[in-house]
């Protein structure tokens, strides 16, 4: 049988290896937020004969108006996103006239959209409230549904450290996205958050369910044993299930997608990769860890030091 947890700190490791420099990146640089959350306007225009401004010249030409924390996005359709503080409709006529005159041809608004500053901050409010709930109720089911099996709780606490795990995966990458692809954090990514969120629960529950089978039929194992026992039995269904089918449909959206399309799809690529991984190489460790209680010989360790 495979011996997936003797190595348990290696997998620690590898997942910090994965989420600090991204967490980092994001501590120096600040959350990218998108007007969602912060309000401001979004103008995506494209060029019609002409000569296109470039990216320099848009933000030259919005603070000339008098608008400030301009960012400009070129796609890979050949328009342009216009990220700003809220325009009215006088400065927005003004923008779009010398826009013409500048490029000599016409310009044509693809998409706008504005959102107000209390808004943004409502939007933000909720979205955490979102988050924190969920992980609230992700202990409590957790914790009834395991009721019956001994020390039930650990079995949510763990779930939600991996969680945790699974949601700083995510924004890591999405520290590496905002400085490589101009990513930011908008409504769209809060869904593929909460979908990881959904996912990684349901993959820990499939595991831990497993263990709460075997420990009724095996109980003679050792505890250790029985959880690698458990998760070799699982093993094959969540990379069939998961990897295999959700995964390649994920990347089919991230290469093919359009450019909103691509963030969502990489950030549940990753997400549902992480949920899947964490399921096996995190939250079951981590109860294993729990039960023997390892960390008293950490700082045994330490003090023999």
């Amino acid at each position: 049988m495979i011996d997936i947890l003797s190595k348990r700190y290696l997998y620690f490791a590898f997942s910090l290896l994965v989420i600090i420099p991204g967490l980092i990146l994001l501590g120096a640089r600040g959350l990218p937020l998108s007007i969602d959350f912060t309000g401001g306007s979004l103008l995506e225009v494209r060029f019609e004969g002409g000569t296109p401004l470039t990216n320099a010249e848009l933000i030259q030409l919005f603070e000339n108006a008098g608008i400030d924390d301009v960012q400009v996005q070129t796609t890979e359709s050949g328009t342009f996103q216009i990220r700003s503080s809220v325009l009215d409709i006088e400065t927005r006529g003004l923008i779009l006239d010398e826009m013409k005159a500048e490029s000599g041809g016409e310009v044509t608004v693809i998409r706008e959209d504005s959102v107000g500053p209390s808004i943004g901050a409502a939007v933000t409010s909720r979205a955490a409230l979102a988050v924190g709930l969920a992980a609230l109720a992700v202990i409590i089911y957790i914790t009834f549904a395991f009721r019956k099996v001994p020390n039930a709780f650990r079995y949510g606490a763990c779930a939600i450290i991996a969680m945790v795990h699974d949601v700083a995966v995510v924004f890591s990458i999405v520290g590496f996205g905002a400085i490589l692809f101009d990513w930011q954090i908008d409504s769209l990514f809060l869904t593929a958050l909460l979908t990881v969120i959904g996912f990684s629960v349901q993959d820990k529950v499939v595991v831990f369910d497993r263990i709460r089978e075997n420990s009724s039929v095996l109980r003679r194992l050792e505890y250790e044993t029985l959880v690698n026992h458990s998760i070799v039995q699982t093993l094959q269904r969540s990379i069939n299930t998961q990897l295999m089918t959700v995964e390649f449909l994920l990347l089919s959206l991230a290469l093919f997608g359009g450019i909103t399309l691509q963030e969502f799809a990489v950030i549940l690529l990753v997400g549902l990769f992480s949920g899947t991984y964490s399921s096996i190489f995190i939250a079951a460790p981590i109860l294993v860890l729990w039960e023997k209680q390892e960390w008293k010989t950490w700082f045994r360790r330490g003090a023999t030091a």
